[in-house]
């Protein structure tokens, strides 16, 4: 179960232990002051995570030299992750060396280095930037009314915060860090140590390590598609407070009223993940109609009954109802979150599925929100308009599902449908959601390349690669874009150097009417093979058969289809 802070002294001890079994990701750490017990927390956080993170620490406050020189150990390394950490300590050391004329554009002039900075970074290095944004301190030196100066330290600091996050907008592939809003959620006694500071010029304290060290180690895991994907959640005191059975819809707590507040901004917080993209479902020891009506008729019920792709309301075991939500989703135990208030049933559920996550709800009602908060189990690095329908979708797919039952046969069933999907190389449109579905999608990915935004513009305009989006609708609904074929030209044929679909339309020869498009694009376009190659990841193994059941053939490792060779596939799928 992965998620939860350890202590210092907890990761430290991590890092005596075995990594060779895990996969390796590679780190370059730049920092003006002493990072060398942050580089501990943060392997040992990789640790936990199931990660090796190899980290290279470049020498103390020689982050501008690491990156302008051309030689340095930073590019010899080549890191997939470079983390830039400036202290505000050492931000506010040359502001006080700026002259008046200075301090008015200190902030601007920051911003404009730091880019400059990245460029360097870009144009030697295919990687991942995460840096670290500015803790804020004040110099106390115009007290509140620096907030009306725009040459105080306050001032400018704030700046050039907004000026990270401009910049990381306008940068795909740099991510912040933000360590100013953790200072603030922990608080400056408890991150700060003034004696390590002035003895060991280290800026967090030990018992902060570990906060600031999972906030990096978070951005990373988002990257590599380990993300969470599934709130599952309890109902009666977790979702509303009292026993809907017993107490009746009139009576819940729930509503701007007491106690009740507490379980509404609890729902406002599932609705927005739902918004954003994260499925939500039900396990509740409950009368499925009676829980329904609970969100059906209560005046002051922010979640409603559409908003859970599953609900699963009865009085069954609970880990049983969370493995057949998991079945229907058909995604990966450790991608959902369970929340319930009974520490029985979180605990049982932990002793059959240990690998959801499942967090140690406080007693208090009123805490729940600010508990999760610290926690961040829903870190992403991407999103897309796309994300707010994927509820919807698994719902609506769910509707199939029971409607399927319906059909003698499985190809009656598919032509009900009505399928069409719309074939088209990527376009600025497609790019964000092309790169989420690299960065997350881990069961139906061939050699899982994980792709930023920026990498897949650079494809998108490259004359090297030719790219496809495939979308997905029918008489339910639109799936959204649900596969992306990326193939390189190569003198023999086409390598395809990405095959990711969505494992929502699995069993709908969706895979037929992506391979019928490339081999005729293939077989138009003068190559006479396509290429395909399978990576073995610990959760692909569903598509180890993948091009041998499509008729490749194996050679040296790959697998070859040749294109004017090949008849068309079955499929109930029509192009849009």
């Amino acid at each position: 179960m992965t998620g939860f802070l350890k202590s210092f002294g907890e990761l430290k001890k991590n890092l005596k232990k075995d990594f060779s079994a895990l996969p390796v990701k590679k780190i370059a750490i730049l920092g003006d002051t002493s990072t060398q017990l942050l580089v501990q927390a943060i392997k040992g956080t990789g640790y936990n995570e199931g990660v090796n993170l190899e980290i290279f620490e470049a020498e103390y406050d020689q982050i501008d030299h690491e990156i302008i020189d051309e030689g340095s150990e930073l590019y010899s390394t080549k890191p997939e992750y470079v983390i830039v950490f400036q202290s505000s300590q050492k931000l506010l050391s040359k502001y006080n060396k700026s002259t008046d004329a200075e301090k008015r554009t200190f902030a601007k002039d920051t911003i404009v280095h730091i880019k400059e900075l990245i460029g360097i970074i870009n144009s030697r290095l295919s990687c991942k930037i995460i840096f670290c944004n500015f803790a804020e301190i004040n110099d106390n030196v115009f007290g509140n009314f620096a907030n009306k100066l725009d040459f105080s330290f306050i001032y400018n600091l704030r700046k050039i915060n907004l000026g990270l996050m401009d910049l990381s907008r306008e940068l795909k592939n740099l991510y912040i860090s933000d360590i100013n809003l953790l200072q603030s959620s922990y608080g400056l006694e408890r991150s700060f140590d003034a004696k390590l500071y002035i003895t060991a010029d280290m800026i967090f304290s030990l018992d902060f390590l570990p906060v600031a060290a999972k906030n990096i180690v978070d951005i990373i895991l988002s990257l590599t598609g380990k993300s969470k994907k599934c709130l599952i959640l309890d109902l009666d005191n977790t979702l509303w407070g009292g026993i809907i059975g017993d107490d009746g819809v009139e009576n819940i707590q729930i509503g701007e009223l007491g106690i009740g507040k507490a379980y509404s901004e609890l729902q406002q917080w599932a609705k927005q993940l739902k918004n954003r993209g994260i499925i939500l479902a039900v396990c509740s020891k409950n009368d499925h109609d009676t829980a329904k009506g609970a969100f059906d008729n209560h005046p002051d019920m922010v979640l409603k009954y559409e908003d859970f792709a599953v609900f699963q309301a009865n009085w069954d075991n609970k880990a049983d109802n969370i493995k057949q939500i998991q079945e229907f989703l058909n995604i990966g135990f450790d991608s959902m979150v369970f929340l319930d208030d009974n520490p029985f049933e979180r605990n049982l559920v932990k002793s059959f599925l240990p690998e959801i996550t499942i967090p140690d709800l406080p007693e208090d009602p009123a805490e729940y929100l600010n508990y999760l908060g610290k926690l961040n189990l829903f870190e992403t690095s991407s999103y897309s308009e796309e994300d707010a329908q994927r509820s919807d979708q698994y719902r609506v797919e769910f509707q199939r599902s029971q409607v399927k039952k319906a059909f003698a046969n499985e190809d009656e069933y598919l032509a009900s449908l009505e399928m069409v999907s719309e074939c088209k190389p990527f376009d600025s449109f497609s790019v964000p959601r092309v790169s989420q579905l690299t960065q997350r999608s881990n069961q139906f990915n061939l050699r899982t390349q994980r792709y930023s935004e920026s990498d897949v513009q650079k494809i998108t305009e490259s004359d090297e690669y030719i790219t496809r989006s495939f979308t997905l609708e029918d008489k339910f609904g639109h799936n959204g874009l649900i596969s992306l074929i990326i193939m390189k030209k190569q003198p023999q044929g086409l390598f395809i150097d990405t095959w990711i679909m969505s494992c929502r339309v699995l069993k709908r020869t969706m895979e037929n009417f992506v391979l019928n498009s490339i081999a005729a694009l293939a077989r138009n376009s003068g190559y006479e093979k396509l290429i395909g190659e399978f990576l073995p990841t610990s959760k692909n193994k569903m598509v180890k058969d993948h091009y041998k059941e499509l008729g490749f053939k194996e050679s040296n490792g790959l697998w070859e289809l040749v294109v004017k060779n090949y008849t068309d596939k079955k499929t109930f799928i029509k192009e849009k």
